[in-house]
């Protein structure tokens, strides 16, 4: 089996015979699934009439368990944006009924942002939905296989995740 990244790959090892070019069975063909899965999931999003960013949002409050709030702060780290940035996504939210924000009750100055029932109905039917759409990109795999490459990404990923420059 041949897909286009033995391609990309063959054409540079006959333009540059001088490269390795052996990162690019991997990583090409990462950026490639990253691409399809970007798309996949828009899609899902918009049939929730929902946009990334605003999964990526409630889902850090979901995940967050009972009663669904987090400080600004903990979703700027939840979600890698600057604080005008989310205070942004937090207004709109907020004007969709989706969140809430409630005073803090241990920072007198500070917030909590809540996530609505609306906002928890509509992100648990996305995450639902996105589920089942990731298992079915998967489905050429074997539970082993996912296993597999579940750990070898993670061991590619995990010197990005604790790089605090990163």
């Amino acid at each position: 089996m041949e897909d286009e990244v033995d391609r990309l790959v063959a054409a540079w090892r006959t333009e540059r015979p001088d490269l390795d070019t052996e990162p690019l069975h991997v990583l090409s063909r990462v950026s490639r699934l990253a691409r399809h899965l970007d798309r996949a999931r828009r899609a899902v999003f918009a049939a929730h009439d929902m946009e990334s960013w605003e999964f990526d949002v409630l889902t850090a409050l979901r995940r967050a368990g009972p009663p669904y709030e987090l400080s600004p702060g903990r979703l700027l780290r939840a979600t890698l944006v600057t604080s005008g940035t989310m205070t942004n996504r937090i207004d709109r939210l907020q004007s969709a009924g989706l969140v809430s924000r409630n005073p803090d009750p241990q920072d007198k100055r500070g917030v909590l942002v809540r996530l609505t029932d609306a906002g928890r109905t509509r992100v648990d039917a996305a995450f639902a939905d996105l589920i089942d759409r990731e298992r079915d990109l998967l489905g050429s795999l074997t539970a082993d296989d996912r296993r597999t490459l579940a750990d070898l990404l993670r061991s590619l990923l995990v010197p990005f995740d604790t790089d605090p420059t990163g």
